[in-house]
């Protein structure tokens, strides 16, 4: 299956760590074989408008299906912005786009009371936010102070508004584009809504024969006019579910706990991997369980995605700086560096 084969040889070819010779890509538990297929379906579709990141498909909406909200940095045209809106077709999604500037208002995203003559009572105007699946494009150009507007939707889920509360639609994600740190008209994210996406990931530029194919598909016609609605809430919804139920061993969260713990520990580290980081983490681990096939995490899903989690979650100190030290070099020697269990069945 394409879902399975991807996400097997990104952990056998995690340069970090040398085991995994249990894993078994065939092995379906027959509970989960129907949301691992229709994963598939989704994924194929996606891959009709967003050629050759494969990698980055599966872990998106590994986020997407676990509850999070994804950050999405890279240079403008790489296909960011298609990705986002590929997956809100695909899962049948309403979806929302807002194109952050510095002229972006929070009550554009939260929404705002407004006063009714004929009433005589103040109504609410939902914003941008309302939706499935919310595109924040470019988050880093508008001001900080818009920026904290998506604080509380991130979280809790909800907009409150002159004292009033108003929860958000079920399944919610938030997709967020920024451009490098550093580009012309970008102010940097503050580390508590850093902290609130769930992973980070760079497209980055198409390889050869993927850009070929890129011109191909554009030739005549716009690629996300062929993506169909293959699934829809309530599948997202149910498959959520189901991912919080996986089994986690006891030294499976000991092992998760320990990587977060050596980061906080590590002489290169300024600020290490919060608590939400950790529940990050397992939460992402139990989604690949359930994509591989198994009712159960062992710890080849946890090296996989844990940079991707961790990265944009550490700050480095001036040490690291002086030594050109990378935060990605320094996760990767975590994981070499921290024990693993040795776990191919569960013991429950």
């Amino acid at each position: 299956m394409l879902l399975q084969n991807i996400l097997f040889n990104g952990i056998m070819n995690n340069s970090c760590l040398n085991y995994g010779t249990h894993i078994n890509t065939g092995d379906t538990n027959m509970n989960n074989s129907t949301y691992t297929n229709k994963i598939n379906t989704v994924i194929s579709e996606v891959k009709k408008a967003v050629i050759g990141k494969d990698a980055i498909i599966i872990k998106v909406l590994l986020a997407v299906l676990c509850k999070g909200h994804v950050l999405i940095e890279d240079i403008p045209g790489v296909g960011k912005t298609t990705l986002a809106l590929a997956f809100s077709k695909a899962l049948s999604l309403e979806h929302n786009r807002m194109q952050f500037t510095p002229d972006v208002l929070p009550s554009d995203v939260t929404g705002f009371s407004v006063y009714n003559k004929s009433t005589g009572k103040f109504e609410f105007r939902p914003g941008v936010a309302f939706c499935n699946l919310f595109l924040a494009d470019e988050i880093n150009r508008t001001s900080s102070k818009t920026q904290s507007a998506l604080l509380e939707l991130m979280e809790e889920k909800s907009i409150t508004v002159d004292g009033n509360t108003y929860k958000l639609p079920e399944p919610y994600t938030v997709i967020a584009t920024q451009n490098p740190i550093g580009s012309a008209g970008t102010h940097n994210l503050p580390d508590s809504q850093l902290d609130r996406f769930m992973i980070k990931l760079s497209m980055g530029y198409p390889d050869f024969k993927g850009e070929v194919d890129i011109l191909k598909s554009k030739y005549n016609a716009n690629p996300l006019d062929n993506v169909r609605s293959v699934a829809d809430s309530s599948f997202i919804l149910e498959l959520q579910d189901y991912i919080s139920n996986v089994y986690v061993d006891d030294r499976i969260y000991e092992y998760v706990v320990s990587l977060s713990e050596a980061t906080r520990k590590h002489p290169m580290i300024k600020l290490g991997v919060s608590p939400r980081g950790t529940l990050a983490l397992m939460q992402l681990s139990k989604g690949i369980a359930v994509a591989m096939g198994r009712d159960y995490v062992i710890p080849e899903d946890i090296s996989y995605i844990c940079g991707d989690v961790f990265e944009h979650r550490i700050m480095l100190n001036s040490k690291a700086k002086f030594s050109d030290v990378s935060a990605s070099e320094i996760i990767t020697e975590i994981l070499k560096s921290v024990p693993v269990p040795g776990i191919s069945e569960p013991r429950r």
